[in-house]
């Protein structure tokens, strides 16, 4: 089947499909994780699942176990929280002297090329750049090798927002697929539209090895006390609705999660407008998805949808 064959299908089944929230890419891997490590399910865990559970001999469902987000309070405190300090050089094992590491450099171009290859139809990037964190001073161990190819996207097709949704299918898959880390960040692929601005302190050119936004150092000032409140009442409201599950109609549950997540695209982009990248929203939502609780109201909702659509005998 040739691709412009391929594409005239894309382009009828995109349109017509409902756009599903709950199958998120995070939530894909965070349920693939808990596959992995069921410890009720899977070995070396308990292998008996019909003596229930090794704590407290109940029978739970596959991937029910909460007990990754026990000492929330805790883990947000001294771990998500102390992620947005500010470095005063860049992150040494991926730069020297201003200069991408060569063997970095290098590697990242490689798997460029390769996932282009594998692609049914030619692109042609403009550039490949690196950016977020680790182009600045504020990476952590958080921190994504953010790999852009950077090409015009209406050389594919004139609708726009269908090329936007082919090419994050994707990158979804790729990222889905692979498991690369380089100097133990984890390599992740992104396609960018070159005629959209893409607005950051650190962008740098992989393919001329060289900068086209170089960061300098920032002297920030975190309100560390204002972010970990906050997250933890939004951490403290997911739990909430988590209860809600229990005693209330899928719908009722249903919209709670739509108003909480509304609520913290507003929290953030309004700390980006008036603030920035430093603000207490934008932070609060960073700890919030560092600590894996945006995944586990996604993870709720998707239990929350199932439940309302199942119908029993």
């Amino acid at each position: 089947m040739s691709f412009e064959l391929k594409w005239k299908n894309f382009q009828r089944l995109t349109e017509a499909k409902e756009q599903t929230p709950f199958k998120s890419t995070a939530q894909k891997r965070y349920k693939a994780q808990r596959r992995r490590n069921d410890i009720y399910t899977k070995p070396p865990g308990h292998k008996n699942i019909k003596s229930g559970s090794p704590f407290t001999g109940k029978v739970k469902k596959f991937g029910t176990s909460h007990l990754r987000f026990e000492g929330l309070q805790e883990k947000i405190e001294a771990d998500a929280l102390k992620s947005f300090e500010v470095h005063d050089i860049l992150e040494p094992e991926v730069w020297q002297a201003d200069k991408l590491n060569p063997e970095v450099r290098q590697t990242l171009i490689k798997i460029v090329s390769d996932f282009l290859i594998d692609l049914e139809f030619d692109v042609n990037p403009e550039d490949i750049t690196l950016t977020g964190s680790l182009a600045n001073y504020n990476w952590s161990k958080y921190s994504d090798i953010d790999l852009h190819i950077v090409l015009d996207f209406e050389t594919i097709d004139e609708n726009i927002e269908l090329v936007k949704e082919l090419f994050r299918n994707l990158q979804t898959n790729w990222n889905n697929r692979h498991d690369i880390y380089m100097k133990d960040y984890e390599v992740e692929i992104y396609f960018q539209d070159s005629n959209e601005p893409h607005l950051s302190t650190g962008i740098y050119s992989i393919q001329n090895d060289e900068w086209i936004t170089k960061p300098e150092p920032e002297s920030v000032s975190i309100d560390y006390a204002n972010v970990e409140k906050k997250a933890q009442d939004i951490s403290d409201r997911i739990s909430h609705i988590e209860k809600m599950m229990a005693d209330e109609e899928g719908d009722e549950v249903l919209d709670a999660i739509d108003r909480l997540k509304a609520k913290i695209r507003n929290m953030r982009r309004s700390g980006l407008e008036s603030t920035g990248q430093y603000s207490v929203e934008n932070l609060t939502f960073k700890v919030l998805r560092r600590s894996e609780e945006l995944s586990r109201l996604s993870d709720i909702k998707a239990k929350a949808y199932d439940e309302r659509m199942t119908i029993p005998k």
